[in-house]
């Protein structure tokens, strides 16, 4: 049966949410306001002085076309990274699910990445895929294989997708494990009973029941990817070679931090921040109606 909780005036239940309401409007409302004002002017290069631009800023940005190009990139960037980074974790999930001797410890060690900061990450893969120290790095170009992802806008990509996707699949095992665990064992073993394979039941039976952890790991991943990959690229690549690796994470902050660009660096960041608004909705949306066909397969 659903509790409720029934308040007789309304002076209580305002001040249980006053910390969170006082929380989301400093921490989120306001700087959001602050974007969104400084995307509509104009500052000169030692902000003594502002003109009101109105969508001039909005305009100039998708009229460049190096924006138009982060957008792309940053787009399959983001798409990449959550498929990759999903994948191997549902892999994962499935062999750990298993019924073997030490799976506990196996369980364990898979989590433990999710603890390591994006910018330890990058460190790490430093240490394996820098040319002239890296293990993996010098290897390759011992052997004959040119590496040298400070000069190759390829090889910067790859280095920043599996980086970026290792950090995450920690995360996407946790739940895919436990989406994993609550779907009914007797399900699995009726098919397998029926002669049913391995993909045949997976395909039918396990990842149609997995389906809402899947959208809401997608849309996490997408969020992830566009935003927490921040110092993963710029410890590894800081978007070089070029604008190779330039995601808009890495252009908001070398247009407003390094360039000083402020009215256009916010404008940026009004489009980021719509552009999350817009799949959280999608989130919302059809996340109730994915776990309905669910529980209905």
């Amino acid at each position: 049966m659903d509790r409720r909780t029934v308040f007789d005036g309304r002076l209580l239940p305002a001040l249980l949410l006053l910390p969170q309401l006082l929380l989301t409007i400093f921490f989120f409302y306001w700087p959001a306001g602050e974007a969104v004002w400084s995307s509509m002017i104009t500052q000169d290069a030692f902000g003594q002085g502002w003109v009101f631009a109105g969508a001039a800023n909005f305009i100039d940005l998708f009229t460049d076309p190096l924006y138009l190009a982060s957008i792309v990139r940053t787009v399959l960037f983001c798409l990449i990274v959550s498929l990759l980074a999903m994948a191997v974790a549902l892999l994962l999930a499935m062999f750990a699910d298993r019924s073997i001797a030490g799976k506990g410890i196996y369980r364990t060690l898979l989590i433990w990445p999710y603890a390591v900061a994006p910018a330890m990450s990058a460190v790490l893969f430093l240490f394996m895929l820098n040319p002239r120290v890296g293990l993996l790095g010098r290897w390759l170009n011992h052997h004959g294989i040119a590496w040298d992802y400070t000069l190759n806008g390829g090889q910067a990509m790859l280095m920043i997708l599996s980086a970026s996707a290792w950090k995450q699949v920690s995360y996407n095992f946790i739940f895919f494990l436990a989406g994993l665990q609550s779907i009914p064992r007797t399900v699995t073993e009726a098919a397998r009973i029926d002669g049913a394979s391995g993909w045949h039941r997976f395909r039918t039976i396990t990842f149609p029941l997995l389906a809402p952890t899947t959208f809401f790991l997608l849309v996490v991943n997408i969020v992830y990817a566009a935003f927490d990959t921040f110092g993963t690229i710029y410890a590894l690549t800081q978007g070089g070679p070029g604008k190779d690796t330039e995601t808009l994470v890495i252009k908001v902050f070398r247009d407003g931090v390094i360039n000083q660009d402020i009215g256009s660096s916010s404008a940026q960041s009004v489009v980021l921040m719509l552009g999350v608004i817009a799949v959280t909705a999608v989130q919302f949306r059809f996340m109730g109606r994915g776990t309905g066909a669910a529980a209905a397969i």
